[in-house]
């Protein structure tokens, strides 16, 4: 018996290395083709591309003279290279026949000897650019303005005058703006040489600063444009010498309102002549401008200021003030600074079908604020009926067709500029049905109901699908005589009714219904003719709604009487909402346009207008949005606060006003100061909006202080802060140590509280900024109590009557608490009504006055603004009616959260009956309680306030994203993930993207929503033997959260019957055993065949292969007789035993079909495998009966995780890589358990076989973990196929790898 099993043996060796030789051969011709370029082609390959078309360069604005050339600059990019072109105020130049104007090679247009007069002005206007590729489209560049200087004209001469030695003086030469650049000055007929004290002011103006005797003499000046120089008038300048004697203070030149670009320079003119010689400072918005420390901002030679490179925030009223010790003059200008259009979303390029809708996003910013403008190939996009423009600048189109194919151009312009971005849009055809059945036109489409403005369709099933529960429906509608058709798709399968939106009234549509199924679209119905209901009775939409602020407290609403009146129009109803709110208010109008007032300050609102006739209201048009504008604070900040940090310098917080009373940006904050003794003199000073403290240093030693402070926004200051007072340390104190122990400290029982008294550390040289207070039965740490380091009495209240309390005393500053003192107290029992006193002995007693409790605050309120803001307001009854605080009470707000259960409570104090708790989490339940102190004198803790903030999007992606493959399913997988860990409310569900292209933008990835909070999700008709990779992305309430990182799975190779359950758990395709651990050093190979029989095809050469074969098959012969020669000594019993051991590991297994159906186990053919010894011992008591792979070299070899051993399902999801099995036994040994499992295999060869000839090479994800989805949503068509690996596939004909692309429903 076991001679035949050798026998066999080396019959099924020799046949197998005799096929290698065979597929040897057939596989040469194949892998020629393949590096001869014979690639295979994926399934996207005919898609076509965006084609990149731009301008490299684009025209500017250009100033020229007469009889000079010029340049207008153009450069496009595209392949093939575009024709250029040019415009000039909107019509196309003839290059051709002209002469003066030609194109150059790049594109520029060269304009020689400009030609400009009075009367003709042919080359001065607004150039464009336009480049077009035949058959690919046009696109348009910025419009440039090319000015040409007119002819020199002075409208001011340099008069004579004089000035005094040391004093400034300024001659006159202004001409027309464009001319500026081309004046020059001449002293006695001779140029000027300009220095930092003879300055030329953009106007042309001359100004000499600290004049000499050697400035005096003749003046005029030139301007040189080309011509002949034309001369002003000259003016003798004459220097006097000091008189030695004061004169008044006047403005030579005075600074005037001016309008800047941003990143221009200006210059703020100002020169004033006195004596004493006058100093010139400036100021902005009442801050003083420091001109010596800044880069961008320098005093001009006379006192004019100049600023570089100006920004939005150089905006605002400029001061120049004229000081000179015996008087001051002042002078002001507006600079307002503009800003061309620039782009915050520009378009993107689109794919869409015919019929689909589709909308170009352009969004613009700029100041003043720009207008926006299509263009489609080099032509303006009118808005009609199926081009609309959208959300303000965004362009609309409906019912797409192959005409309005090309590039789309979104181009803003205001009075300072203009810009241009472009898109492409593509006409994809529909992809072509795959084989199968296509369904037949749905049945007995009808209109259920015709309305004015909508139609409801409805039909039956198509014939050739009875049932029709998995087709979806197309329905394609058109105006009567139009070609442009729409569509609306059914929302899920099977429903056969759909609702067309938007139509106009009395109008003809013709309709058509198309069903698909997972093959494509079938026939389409007959074409149905409906005509909406008339609307004759009832107003049209008002168009041309706008609105604007006026205000801070009022807008104005414009518009335009309806198109379709229907009749006279009676009045309008104007209706408006605060945004956020869902209460609207309204208010009849009878004219166009109406001003409301009365709104919240820099608030936003929405309006929309109803226009009346006889017979009721019309048609609402669209909403519009507007702010009001903004203005002063209306309150004062929240919750100030004084930190005495040294003899010299306090500490000052303070939190913004409540939301509701900004009235706009909080732009800054004033804090003013004084000594309390000296109440006139006030100190100032500013700190940006986003300070929230500020340290106040340089204060006198032992000195009170008043202190307060207002917001400020860019329209003013607002109220401030009630004076809060402060007192400086007579001596700078040591802080940079702990507080000493406290000199004494006393007890005063009572029968439910204990009075607490002490005097403060003798050493008075260390920082004591308060006193913690402990205390507890037994033990002195149960509660503790902070207090104000000016405080020496305290009651500890709602107590345990006799009972044995321990309490303890620390002082503390910023560095820590010190040493601790103890003292002990039992309180008195109820029966107990003496006022014995009890003392600690050992201690000197100071007499402790017996406080009455003050009254805990009531009505607290906590108020839920933001996700991590709460107010929290209360009352006090000790206060009088109108609730003012006259004393030098504080309330101490405490809160925490139960989430975790020991979170410790958070303290802070204020001085008014509010207090803005901020920094909390989002949908949180918090506590809240609050307790006044008067002096000695605090109050219990008020009845607790409860609040949860609001939500917010989660801040975390969902974590432990895990796939497994379902049993018996290879095509189908399930998702397992857990709950973000900062969900920051609840889950209302889950977004599944997935791809095969791990690179692909976001928007091509295929998308699976999950509904609530599930944390599973199945996933089917997958592509076998495709990688796949997903994301996952949780939703709440407020919005979506963060990705999870990308995870990858690769699909299992084939459908096998034979494949085990824990075959799926495994992430590998098909059935394979478990690899050792080969080391981290393994890396999985790039590509490749396989053999039918598994084997990996080297890229060796062909002879070198044929030899290595040849090799090994011999040294295989010779083993295997070996090895058969000394399996006939082995006894009867002794196969038996390995057999029963076999028997019983594998009895837990179930196997598909009948167990009077397996055959005896073909010891022959897997007889090499018995006597192998084991390198990986499974933890898995039930080991998966597969071959064991065998590796050709390091590369086919993928790393295992021995962290993961515990768990089989964790262990198999870390092999990445299904290496081939083959019968060569002589690299690597298998495992005991395999060796038993192989006894009992199904022996039908045609099971085994054909699995192991379908089964492929894996890919390995050695970055990333694996997962799973389906492709079943409408996007799939847009995925990115699977890409079979080169060469001529070796796949069974009976398990076709599909695509990715081939398998959605289009």
């Amino acid at each position: 018996m076991a001679a035949e099993r050798g026998a066999r043996r080396l019959l099924s060796t020799s046949s197998f290395w005799l096929y290698c030789l065979l597929l040897l051969g057939r596989r040469a011709p194949g892998a020629a083709a393949a590096r001869s370029g014979s690639a295979p082609q994926s399934p996207g390959a005919s898609i076509r591309t965006f084609t990149p078309f731009y301008f490299l360069v684009e025209p500017v604005d250009t100033l020229s003279v007469r009889g000079s050339s010029v340049i207008l600059n153009c450069s496009a990019y595209s392949e093939p290279s575009p024709k250029i072109e040019w415009k000039k105020d909107g019509t196309f130049l003839n290059l051709v026949s002209d002469d003066r104007r030609q194109l150059l090679p790049d594109g520029s247009l060269f304009i020689s000897n400009v030609v400009h007069s009075k009367h003709n002005k042919p080359d001065e206007g607004y150039y464009q650019c336009v480049a077009t590729v035949e058959s690919l489209g046009t696109i348009v560049s910025r419009t440039a303005k090319l000015t040409v200087a007119g002819l020199p004209r002075f409208t001011s001469q340099p008069e004579p005058s004089s000035v005094y030695a040391g004093n400034s003086a300024i001659l006159n030469c202004e001409v027309n703006a464009d001319l500026v650049p081309f004046v020059r000055w001449e002293q006695n007929r001779q140029p000027l040489l300009l220095d930092d004290r003879v300055i030329k002011l953009p106007s042309g103006t001359l100004v000499i600063s600290n004049a000499t005797e050697g400035d005096s003499g003749l003046y005029r000046c030139v301007v040189e444009s080309g011509g002949p120089p034309k001369y002003s008038d000259e003016a003798e300048l004459k220097v006097l010498p000091d008189p030695e004697v004061t004169s008044h203070l006047v403005f030579l030149k005075q600074p005037s309102p001016l309008v800047r670009v941003i990143g221009q320079d200006v210059v703020l003119p100002c020169v004033a002549s006195g004596l004493p010689t006058p100093a010139i400072k400036w100021m902005k918005n009442e801050e003083a401008l420091d001109t010596e420390s800044s880069e961008r901002l320098v005093l001009l030679s006379g006192g004019s200021l100049e600023i570089s490179d100006v920004t939005e925030d150089d905006a605002g009223t400029y001061f120049c003030i004229a000081d000179n010790g015996n008087e001051t003059i002042e002078a002001q200008a507006e600079l307002t600074v503009q800003a061309q259009p620039e782009f915050l979303k520009q378009p993107t390029n689109i794919y869409a079908h015919e019929s689909m809708d589709i909308i170009f996003e352009c969004e613009v910013t700029g100041k003043p604020t720009p207008t926006v403008k299509w263009v489609k190939n080099g032509d303006m996009v009118i808005p009609s009926d199926y081009f609309k423009i959208v959300k303000e600048h965004n362009l609309q189109v409906l019912g797409l067709v192959k005409s309005d194919e090309g590039f789309y151009q979104c181009i803003a312009e205001n009075d300072v500029g203009n810009a241009q971005a472009g898109a492409q849009l593509i006409i994809l055809e529909h992809a072509p049905a795959t084989t199968g059945p296509l369904p037949s036109a749905p049945r007995d489409v009808v209109a259920s109901l015709v309305s004015t403005r909508f139609i409801k369709l409805t039909w039956r099933t198509p014939a050739s699908d009875p049932h029709g529960d998995n087709l979806t429906y197309s329905v394609f509608y058109t105006k009567e005589g139009i070609a442009r058709e729409r569509v609306e798709n059914t929302s899920r399968p099977g429903e056969m009714q759909v609702t067309i939106q938007n139509l106009m009234p009395a109008t003809v549509y013709i309709f058509r219904v198309m069903a698909q199924n997972k093959h494509g679209s079938g026939e389409s119905s007959a074409p149905l003719r409906v005509e909406t209901q008339p609307e004759v009775q009832l107003p049209g939409p008002a168009p041309n709604i706008r609105a604007y602020a006026v205000s801070p407290t009022s807008i104005t609403v414009m518009w335009e009487t309806p198109l379709s009146g229907n009749g006279e129009i009676q009045n309008y109803k104007l209706y408006y909402m605060e945004k956020g709110t869902d209460k609207e208010q309204d208010v009849d109008v009878s004219s166009h346009s109406y001003t409301i007032n009365g709104l919240k300050k820099y608030t936003e609102y929405s309006f929309r207008v109803v226009a009346y006739n006889k017979h009721g209201p019309g048609v609402s048009t669209q909403d519009v949005a507007v702010r009001t504008l903004s203005d002063v604070p209306s309150a004062a900040p929240q919750n100030l606060s004084l930190e005495v940090r040294n003899s010299k310098s306090i500490m000052i917080h303070w939190q913004p006003p409540a939301p509701a009373t900004q009235n706009g940006q909080i732009t800054g904050y004033k804090i003013r100061y004084r000594k309390a003794s000296r109440k006139s003199d006030v100190t100032e000073t500013l700190v940006s909006g986003t300070q929230l403290s500020q340290l106040i240093e340089g204060l006198d030693r032992g000195t009170e202080y008043n202190f307060r402070v207002a917001a400020l926004t860019i329209n003013g200051t607002g109220p401030a802060t009630d004076w809060l007072s402060a007192e400086t340390f007579e001596s700078d104190l040591d802080e940079t140590r702990v507080p000493e122990v406290p000199s004494s400290l006393h007890v005063r029982p009572l029968v439910t509280s204990i009075v607490v008294s002490w005097t403060p550390p003798e050493n008075q040289n260390i920082v004591v900024r308060g006193y913690a207070i402990g205390y507890g039965i037994g033990s002195p740490h149960a509660q503790t109590i902070k207090v104000d380091y000016k405080q020496r009495y305290y009651t500890i209240e709602n107590l345990d009557p006799s009972s044995h309390y321990v309490i303890t005393l620390k002082a503390f500053n910023n560095v820590g608490e010190g040493i601790p003192l103890y003292e002990s107290a039992v309180t008195r029992p109820h029966t107990d009504t003496s006022e014995v006193d009890l003392f600690v002995i050992n201690a000197p007693y100071t007499p402790v006055p017996d406080p009455t409790p003050m009254m805990p605050p009531v009505g607290v309120q906590a108020s839920i603004l933001s996700h991590d803001t709460i107010r929290i307001t209360w009352a006090d009854n000790s206060l009088p009616k109108h609730q003012k605080i006259t004393d030098s009470r504080y309330y101490t707000v405490r809160w925490k959260t139960n989430i975790p259960a020991n979170t410790k409570y958070k303290n802070a104090n204020a001085t008014t009956l509010s207090y803005l708790v901020t920094g909390l989490k989002p949908n949180t339940l918090y506590e809240f309680s609050v307790m006044v102190t008067k002096g000695r004198r605090s109050s219990t803790w008020s009845m607790t306030a409860h609040g949860t903030t609001f939500e917010l999007v989660p801040t975390s992606p969902p974590k432990d994203v895990t796939v497994v493959s379902k049993e018996g399913k290879p095509k189908t997988i399930i998702v397992n993930w857990q709950p973000p860990s900062e969900a920051n409310g609840k889950i209302t569900g889950y977004i599944i993207y997935y791809s095969t292209d791990v690179n692909a933008e976001i928007h091509d990835w295929v998308i699976e929503p999950v509904v609530g909070n599930r944390l599973t999700h199945q996933i089917q008709e997958l592509t076998l033997d495709t990688p796949y990779y997903f994301k996952i992305q949780a939703r709440n309430s407020k919005g979506m959260g963060p990705m999870s990182e990308a995870v990858q799975f690769r699909t299992p190779k084939a459908d096998s019957s034979d494949k085990m359950p824990n075959d799926q758990a495994s992430g590998s395709g098909g059935k394979g055993s478990r690899l050792p651990d080969l080391g981290s050093d393994y890396k999985p190979p790039m590509s490749g065949s396989n053999s039918p029989h598994g084997s990996p095809t080297s890229p060796l050469d062909s002879n070198m292969l044929l030899v290595i074969i040849v090799s090994v098959g011999v040294i295989t012969i010779v083993v295997v007789v070996i090895i058969a020669v000394f399996c006939t000594r082995r006894t009867t019993s002794h196969q038996k035993k390995k057999r029963a051991a076999c028997k019983s590991v594998n009895g837990s297994h179930k196997y598909k079909g009948n167990s009077k159906d397996v055959k005896p186990p073909d010891l022959w053919i897997h007889h090499e495998r018995l006597e192998l010894k084991p390198i990986d011992k499974s933890p898995d008591p039930n080991p998966i009966m597969t071959d064991t792979p065998i590796p050709r070299n390091s590369q086919d070899i993928t790393p295992v995780d021995n962290s993961l051993d515990s768990n089989i399902h964790q262990r198999r999801n870390s092999y990445r890589e299904s290496v081939r099995n083959t019968p060569s036994t002589d690299t690597m040994p298998a495992s005991s358990s395999q060796t038993c499992c192989t006894d009992h295999q199904d022996p039908e060869g045609a099971t085994s076989s054909s699995y192991l000839a379908s089964s492929q090479e894996e890919d390995s994800g050695q970055s990333l973990p694996t997962a799973h989805v389906r492709p079943s949503h409408p996007l799939k068509s847009f995925a990115v196929p699977a890409i079979p690996p080169p060469g001529p596939p070796t796949y069974d004909p009976a398990l076709p790898s599909t695509p990715l692309l081939s398998q959605q429903e289009l």
